[in-house]
């Protein structure tokens, strides 16, 4: 079973059925609900989430955030990958908090759809897409 981390762009475009992109995660996120996947976010990643579902307003969003965090595991952001983001060479640090992460979760592929952000990734980064492909 593939372990993945799942970046925030991801997980909004499955809980605010984003139409261009919807269907690539949420069929990424179907294979967690089956067990065919383990999948991890940060907790910063979360906690973005939820700031966007209560931008959009969405009325069910802790319906929603409850039902994926049934599905999905919770990376601890700590001073250890704070400081690690701090000192590394990503050109974004919100991103490099959540490659450090998703390297303290031992995730085989980083899925984002911001693949460019992650330049300086040892982890294999892929789009939704790209990753259900090699499946």
């Amino acid at each position: 079973m593939k372990n993945i981390f799942l970046d925030s762009d991801v997980i909004l475009d499955a809980l605010l059925n984003r139409p261009e992109f919807r269907i690539a995660a949420l069929n990424t996120l179907q294979l967690a609900v089956e067990k065919r996947l383990n999948c991890a976010t940060s907790s910063t990643a979360f906690v973005n989430v939820h700031y966007f579902l209560n931008k959009y307003d969405r009325e069910n969003k802790m319906e929603l955030l409850k039902h994926f965090r049934s599905i999905i595991s919770i990376i601890e952001v700590d001073e250890t990958i704070i400081d690690q983001a701090l000192e590394s060479e990503f050109s974004d640090f919100e991103d490099a908090v959540q490659f450090f992460a998703a390297k303290k979760a031992n995730v085989e592929v980083i899925v984002t759809r911001n693949v460019k952000d992650y330049k300086r990734s040892t982890i294999p980064v892929l789009t939704p897409e790209q990753f259900l492909r090699t499946l």
